[in-house]
């Protein structure tokens, strides 16, 4: 597997474990005691390392991908059901932490509903599910469709899946343009998020879509970086979710400053540091992930078998 995969996955999980512990606790519990490194217990009582749906999720779109050298929607949906019923892709064996928009998707495709009509397009489901498990595919495109539209295309029906909103694939098509960024142009971290955004403000201007101005703090990185964090959201919905992983980036100097700083804002502390992990797992390569950190993941092997 090449190296900005490895460096995206363990990225995300490396974060989604860093916040596994204090996931759900408010911003004020959270700097009672705040997270400097990795620990157990906590919100799931599970030991050091353990990690989460964020990651899980991640791999079973990963092994897919590794499989069938490229995007084959069914077979991902089919590999999100044998992690949500059967415990694949996962730490120990079952599943855990599993958010609603993402088991209603699953179940309705285990019925029998199509890979176009599984994930809800209700409002309701404009949760961060799609964005904290779409680098696999993000990374794939970059490397392997240089057709702007067909990536967001790609993109669009993974994250549909289980978030069918335009707002959440919005989400994750931006993202992706951030991905592509990372790996093809130059620049400092903020400079590539902002070359990447800038492409993908184009590209939804283009299309005319709606959802784009729910996104509209984002377009200018160097003004939302001044951004203080009183007014910087950490919750399960996509828009905050994303600017909060976003703005830990560009507010930092290393990887491990930006996954704690998204750890210790609180509330959907996995999930914001999951989505922040990838893009800084990227920019700062796997090297600079600390190595007790990567010690510390659960089922290891997993990992070392799908990233080979």
């Amino acid at each position: 597997m090449n190296q900005y995969m490895k460096s995206a996955v363990y990225g995300v999980a490396a974060g989604d474990a860093l916040g596994c512990p204090v996931q759900f606790e408010s911003r004020t519990e959270v700097s009672r005691h705040p997270v400097t490194d990795m620990r157990g217990y906590g919100t799931f009582n599970l030991p050091e390392g353990s990690w989460t749906d964020d990651t899980s999720l991640t791999l079973a779109a990963l092994a897919s991908i590794k499989e069938k050298n490229g995007i084959d929607a069914d077979d991902i949906m089919r590999r999100f059901c044998d992690w949500m019923y059967d415990g694949a892709y996962t730490p120990y064996g079952f599943s855990y932490d599993i958010g609603n928009g993402t088991r209603n998707a699953i179940n309705a495709y285990h019925n029998g509903a199509d890979v176009y009509h599984c994930g809800s397009t209700a409002e309701y489901n404009n949760g961060n599910g799609s964005l904290m498990r779409i680098i696999p595919v993000c990374v794939w495109c970059a490397l392997n469709v240089p057709d702007e539209k067909e990536a967001v295309k790609l993109i669009d029906l993974v994250s549909g899946l289980t978030h069918n909103t335009e707002r959440a694939k919005t989400a994750c098509g931006l993202y992706g343009f951030m991905v592509n960024a990372l790996i093809h142009e130059g620049g400092s971290l903020k400079e590539k998020l902002q070359k990447g955004m800038d492409r993908g403000v184009a590209y939804y201007k283009a299309a005319d879509t709606a959802e784009l101005r729910t996104y509209h703090r984002l377009f200018d990185l160097d003004a939302f970086a001044k951004t203080q964090a009183d007014r910087i959201e950490s919750s399960g919905y996509v828009v905050d979710a994303f600017e909060a992983a976003v703005w830990s980036l560009i507010t930092t100097n290393s990887f491990e400053e930006a996954l704690l700083k998204a750890v210790n804002l609180g509330d959907d502390t996995d999930t914001v540091a999951a989505i922040a992990g990838g893009l800084g797992g990227l920019y700062y390569g796997l090297d600079a992930i600390q190595q007790n950190w990567l010690e510390s993941l659960k089922n290891k092997e997993l990992f070392e078998n799908l990233l080979d």
